[in-house]
């Protein structure tokens, strides 16, 4: 999180918030913890759905400014919260035998008894094939076939492998087979690995799928989704493009290839409106239909991209005065208010992306979309602004709300997430954290957002390469 960003979210006023700014206030206490790098903790840190609290925040709320009538004001949580953490630091709310603290430090959950840190001592030593528990170039040459060329080297290929006369050597056959292996239809292809990573990004629904491969109800085609997708994980590109990009891709066939193209008759968007993925056909049909307020729009990108669960109580950046609930659909109720302080500004910027309201006017952008077309829905719909809020930066459309993600912590640690898991297996533990942390801040300083360094990195960490 970014210091002045910190600063903000504990300084607010008691009136302009939803609920406490306790993320902030726990990460200021906290910077270390891995739930603080590059992100804050959910709601769900101590909470199990707020107000009701788990077992930590049942026990930090007991060592809270103990005496002090409630409900305590935002500016008096934020004062009490660091000492009542530190009270509770020695405990061990969920019974699992260790401390919050360390769990705090390690960054399990001092809520959850299934969750905590685990010293996963190697009982391993060599064997004929691999040198257990330890990186092994041989174990990553066989793992790194069948992950990006999609089947294991035959013996052949594994005896030559052996034959390179140093590890240096070996290490430098393995880029060059990582790179061979990208540039494969297994790899970039029709339903290939990347478009795995993209179908829970896209959401494809095939009796909605127009052109190749039609549904019984062709509204948009979403193959133009996951070809803009591969081209920007491809090569040496920008994968921030995912939400910037101004053009389209093409893709053909037998082998596959994409082309960047500044326009595809199947894209109604202007260009000046265009924000990669979240505004093409697919999107806006599907995650905006008929909706005034596209929240859901707003909080697919948010998840999809930015790996933040607005369900989960992730990502809460409240907003002053928020929220505002322009379409009267109840939002500022106790039970609401506490995520929609952070969605409905989120969702401010979608607001004149029209989605199927209207087949003359699908999928497009157009200006004074809630007056033309919503005007009667409630009192105050039109007065919804363009202008939003995201990561408590105020932007002034979507485009610039699409760079303000791109630019951010969270789009480098979703994406760096979202390879980790396809290539290990599983989301990162703590245990392997620090490398996680290491692998993500290289591809967003170093590697400057490129997939195809970060997929080198990848094969190289502890967690791929250790039998």
């Amino acid at each position: 999180m970014h210091r002045s960003l910190l600063v903000w979210s504990v300084l607010l006023s008691a009136a302009a918030l939803a609920k406490p700014p306790a993320g902030g206030v726990f990460c200021a206490k906290y910077p270390t913890s891995p739930d603080c790098v590059g992100r804050q903790p959910a709601c769900a840190y101590c909470h199990v759905a707020p107000p009701q609290r788990n077992v930590f925040g049942a026990s930090l709320e007991a060592a809270l400014a103990p005496g002090a009538p409630r409900p305590l004001s935002d500016a008096d949580f934020a004062m009490a919260l660091p000492a009542a953490l530190m009270a509770v630091e020695s405990r061990d709310a969920d019974g699992d035998g260790v401390t919050n603290l360390l769990e705090i430090q390690r960054g399990t959950q001092p809520a959850d008894a299934a969750s905590k840190p685990v010293e996963r001592a190697c009982e391993g030593s060599e064997n004929p094939q691999f040198s257990v528990c330890r990186y092994d170039l041989r174990y990553v040459y066989k793992k790194l076939l069948l992950d990006f060329c999609g089947a294991s080297p035959s013996y052949a290929q594994v005896k030559r492998f052996l034959e390179w006369p140093t590890d240096d050597d070996r290490r430098a056959f393995l880029v060059t087979e990582l790179d061979r292996c990208t540039r494969t239809d297994f790899w970039r292809g029709k339903n290939g690995q990347l478009w795995k990573v993209a179908h829970p990004k896209i959401r494809p629904v095939g009796s909605l799928k127009q052109g190749e491969d039609p549904g019984g109800i062709p509204l948009a085609d979403y193959y133009d989704d996951y070809a803009l997708f591969v081209w920007t994980q491809t090569e040496d590109r920008d994968a921030r493009e995912v939400l910037t990009a101004d053009y389209f891709v093409r893709r053909t066939a037998n082998p596959t290839t994409y082309t960047k193209v500044a326009n595809l008759p199947s894209q109604n968007v202007d260009l000046a409106h265009r924000a990669g993925n979240m505004t093409t056909a697919w999107a806006l049909t599907y995650f905006v239909m008929f909706t005034a307020l596209p929240r859901n729009a707003a909080s697919q990108a948010y998840r999809a991209y930015l790996g933040l669960d607005i369900a989960k109580q992730e990502g809460l950046y409240s907003v002053p005065n928020e929220p505002q609930d322009y379409d009267a659909k109840g939002v500022q109720a106790p039970a609401c208010a506490a995520c929609h302080a952070t969605l409905d500004p989120l969702s401010y910027p979608f607001r004149n992306y029209n989605g199927i309201s209207s087949a003359m006017f699908a999928n497009r952008y157009i200006p004074n979309r809630l007056e033309l077309g919503f005007s009667t829905l409630a009192p105050r719909i039109t007065q919804t602004p363009e202008r939003g809020v995201i990561f408590g930066q105020p932007v002034n459309d979507l485009r610039e709300w699409a760079r303000v993600g791109a630019d951010s912590d969270a789009f480098a640690i979703a994406t760096t997430t979202d390879y980790w898991k396809l290539l290990i297996g599983h989301p990162p533990r703590p245990e392997e954290n620090a490398e996680f942390v290491a692998t993500w801040r290289r591809f967003k300083g170093e590697h400057q957002y490129r997939v195809q360094r970060l997929l080198h990195d990848l094969v190289k960490t502890e967690a791929y390469g250790a039998p």
